[in-house]
C-alpha cells in the first residue's frame, strides 16, 4: 500500500527523506499517447541516517492511520507543522493508536538505555560523557518514559526537522575531507619517490585528470535539454513531443503527485553517466555521488518554491515556464568547482599533523609505560627468584640440620 498524500504532506513537514526508490517501470509508447501503468510496484523505504529513524518511522505509520489526525495533516500548513501546532492534534487521536504510541516510546526508551548501558559498559563507566548521552533523547520526552504525550510529537518533529536539514551539509562536509585526504595522501606517496618516479607519477595523474574531463557537454541540471535528454534516452519518446506534465506523471514513479529528492536525481543519471564509470581509472564514484547530490539541491533549490523538499506538478509546470528553463547557464562540474581551497588543505593538513602529533606522543608515552612495566617486572622476577633462593637454602640447611640430630640419636 503507498503512502497517502497526507503521509507525503507529514514526512514532508519532518524534512524527511523516507521516499521511495523505485527504478522506472516499462512503459508502452505510441506515437499519439503515453501509457502509464495503473498499478505500480511498492518498493522500500530508504533510512533517513538518523539513530532514531525507526521509531521515527513507526511514529509516523501509525499517526497516519487515524482519520481525525490525517485529515488535520492534510489541511495544517508546513510551517505550523514544523512549529509544532499540528501536535497538539494528538489529544484527539483515536485510543488504540495513543495506546500504540505509547508502547512504541517504550520500547525506544528500552532501546536507549540498553545502548548506554553497553556504552558504560564497554568503557568501564568511566569518562562517560552524560552530556552527549542525553542527547539521544531529544526527540523526546525522557522524563515521562511511559506515554506518548504533545511534547514528545513536538519534540520529534522538531529534531527531525532540525537534523535532516543539516544531513546534506553534513555529506558536504565529508566530501570535503574525503576529497582532502586524497590530496594529502597523493602527496605523501610522491614525497617517498625519487625524482623520476615523481614525475611519471605526476603526469600519469594529469593525464587522468584530462581524460575525467575530457566528455560530452554536460546539461544544466532541470533544464529543458537535460529533461529531453531523458524522455528520448530513458523515455523513448520524441524530444519533438516533449511535455512536462507528461513527462512529470512518468518520473513521479510512487503516484503521489510530488517528485521527491530520490525521483529528482534519477533524472540525472545520464548526465553523471557521461563523466564517470565504475570501468574507468580516472573515474571516482565518491564523487559522482557528490556530483548527484549537487544536481539535486541546485533543482531543489530553483523549484521547490515552499521548501518542503518536494516538488509538486504546479511547481514543476511553473519551473518550466521560466527563462532559464529555456537558455540555462551553464553547468559547473566537480572539476570546474572544487569542493576545497588552499586555505581548506593548509588548516586540514595542519590538523593532521597536530592529530599525528598527539598520536605519536601517545605512542611515546605507552613505549615508556611499557618499559616501566617490563622493568617492574624484571624487579619482581629478580625478587621472586631472590625469595625462592632463601627459600630453598633454608630447606637445606634444616635438612642437614635434621639429618645430624638424626645421626646423633643414632650413635647414642
Amino acid at each position: 500500500m503507498f503512502w497517502s498524500k497526507a503521509y507525503c504532506h507529514f514526512a514532508a513537514a519532518f524534512i524527511l527523506s523516507l521516499w521511495f526508490y523505485v527504478e522506472a517501470v516499462p512503459i508502452s509508447v505510441d506515437k499519439t499517447e503515453v501509457e502509464i501503468p495503473e498499478e505500480k510496484l511498492e518498493a522500500p523505504q530508504s533510512d533517513t541516517g538518523l539513530h532514531y529513524d525507526r521509531y521515527l518511522r513507526e511514529v509516523i505509520d501509525f499517526l497516519e492511520k487515524d482519520q481525525h489526525f490525517r485529515e488535520k495533516l492534510h489541511n495544517t500548513d508546513m510551517e505550523d507543522i514544523k512549529q509544532g501546532k499540528l501536535a497538539k492534534e494528538l489529544d484527539f487521536v483515536g485510543h488504540n493508536v495513543r495506546t500504540k504510541l505509547d508502547e512504541l516510546k517504550r520500547q525506544e526508551v528500552n532501546r536507549l538505555r540498553m545502548l548506554i548501558k553497553a556504552k558504560q559498559d564497554v568503557e568501564g563507566g568511566n569518562d562517560i560523557n552524560h552530556q552527549a548521552l542525553l542527547k539521544q533523547f531529544e526527540y523526546m520526552n525522557h522524563m515521562n518514559p511511559h506515554t506518548f504525550e504533545v511534547e514528545d510529537l513536538d519534540k520529534l518533529i522538531k529534531s527531525a526537522t532540525s537534523d535532516l536539514e543539516n544531513y546534506d551539509k553534513e555529506r558536504h562536509e565529508e566530501f570535503k575531507r574525503y576529497e582532502m585526504m586524497k590530496e594529502h595522501e597523493r602527496k605523501e606517496h610522491l614525497k617517498n619517490l625519487d625524482e623520476e618516479h615523481r614525475k611519471e607519477e605526476q603526469q600519469h595523474y594529469e593525464e587522468l585528470k584530462k581524460k575525467h574531463a575530457d566528455h560530452p557537454k554536460i546539461n544544466h541540471p532541470g533544464s529543458q535539454d537535460q529533461l529531453k535528454e531523458v524522455w528520448k534516452e530513458a523515455d523513448g519518446l520524441d524530444p519533438n513531443e516533449f511535455d512536462p506534465k507528461t513527462f512529470f506523471k512518468l518520473h513521479d514513479t510512487n503516484g503521489d503527485n510530488y517528485l521527491d529528492e530520490q525521483e529528482l536525481e534519477a533524472l540525472f543519471t545520464k548526465e553523471l553517466e557521461k563523466m564517470y564509470s565504475p570501468n574507468r581509472e580516472e573515474d571516482d564514484m565518491t564523487e559522482m555521488e557528490e556530483e548527484r547530490l549537487r544536481m539535486r539541491e541546485h533543482v531543489m533549490n530553483e523549484v521547490d518554491t515552499n521548501r518542503d523538499r518536494l516538488v509538486s506538478l504546479e511547481e514543476f509546470l511553473v519551473s518550466t515556464n521560466k527563462k532559464e528553463f529555456v537558455e540555462p547557464e551553464s553547468w559547473e562540474t566537480l572539476e570546474q568547482a572544487p569542493s576545497y581551497t588552499d586555505e581548506d588543505m593548509k588548516m586540514f593538513e595542519e590538523q593532521l599533523a597536530q592529530e599525528e602529533s598527539s598520536i605519536n606522543q601517545k605512542n611515546a608515552e605507552l613505549h615508556q609505560q611499557k618499559e616501566e612495566l617490563e622493568r617492574q617486572q624484571e624487579l619482581l622476577d629478580s625478587q621472586k627468584a631472590k625469595l625462592q633462593q632463601m627459600i630453598k637454602s633454608e630447606k637445606t640447611n634444616d635438612a642437614v640440620a635434621y639429618g645430624g640430630q638424626y645421626t646423633s640419636v643414632l650413635y647414642n
